[in-house]
């Protein structure tokens, strides 16, 4: 049994530790307010920009000069696989959790015969992915230095992954982000990019309109940066969902390290008065033998 110094020792450390995760919580939900709201922010444009591209790429359908972000390549062999994670851990299952998407993606496609090729965005993801597909990690970008997101972090996400594209290096890319939507939900999402996925119906209902210049030239200019705006839209969603992870992981830290406290300090009390108890019966026993 631990002596009594050893469990005052143990009940410091664990103090110690509450205090951290307790101001680690109180960080991470001061900056999750700007991050949601900068999440938030980005959501009518992307999907706007998604909404008008496809208004366009449907009027523009089965044009010999699509171009190839929108028809894709004819093949569908070689996929990309763009996961953004986050820099740092202590957040939950927010990192894994995109990671189990992305691998099981990956898998689904080579079990179908499919080549799988990994752009990483982010320390977490890539430590995690190296352990099984080390090979075909192809890129891996560090965002530490980043002290605050902007567009132009996501416009050189977009230029390296398109300068691959026309390289041939891949067929279809498929972006991997978490989706915010609230603490205690952030939700892993996948979305294709690379050709891009024209919803259905997406010109029905719509107001018919003459283009100038003509929708392919207009999608030539728009595809690429809408790919920026949908990289820098699963940026900031991601940097959301890990404050609201890490706000909900170190509260429950916070919640556990407390139950500890209690239990330890309960075992401590035990054992001092049982040898309180000890010691006043060696005395009693010694005085009356005396």
């Amino acid at each position: 049994m631990a002596s009594l110094k050893d469990m005052r020792v143990r009940i410091a450390s664990t103090k110690a530790t509450q205090k951290i995760t307790k101001a680690m919580q109180m960080v991470a939900a001061s900056k999750l307010r700007r991050a949601q709201t900068a999440a938030e922010a980005a959501r009518p444009y992307a999907d706007k920009m998604s909404a008008v591209i496809s208004n366009i790429a449907s009027a523009a359908a089965g044009s010999p000069g699509a171009p190839a972000l929108l028809a894709g390549t004819g093949r569908d062999q070689v996929h990309l696989l763009l996961v953004c994670t986050g820099e740092r851990g202590l957040s939950g299952a927010f990192n894994s959790s995109i990671v189990r998407l992305a691998r099981e993606r990956a898998q689904a496609l080579m079990a179908q015969g499919k080549e799988v090729k990994f752009f990483c965005v982010g320390r977490k993801g890539y430590e995690q992915l190296r352990r099984l597909f080390d090979k075909q990690i192809v890129e891996h970008l560090d965002l530490r230095s980043v002290r605050q997101l902007g567009f132009v972090n996501a416009e050189d996400i977009a230029k390296k992954v398109l300068a691959r594209f026309d390289n041939g290096e891949f067929d279809v890319c498929t972006l991997f982000y978490s989706r915010f939507r609230s603490v205690i939900a952030q939700i892993p999402t996948a979305q294709q990019v690379i050709p891009l996925v024209v919803e259905e119906g997406a010109a029905a209902g719509t107001t018919s309109y003459e283009y100038e210049p003509e929708e392919d030239e207009i999608l030539t200019r728009l595809l690429p940066r809408n790919l920026a705006v949908q990289i820098f839209r699963a940026l900031l969603e991601n940097n959301a969902s890990f404050y609201g992870a890490q706000m909900s992981a170190m509260d429950n830290a916070t919640r556990n390290a407390g139950e500890m406290i209690r239990k330890q300090t309960l075992v401590y009390n035990r054992t001092r008065q049982a040898q309180i108890t000890k010691e006043l019966i060696e005395i009693i026993s010694g005085a009356e033998a005396v």
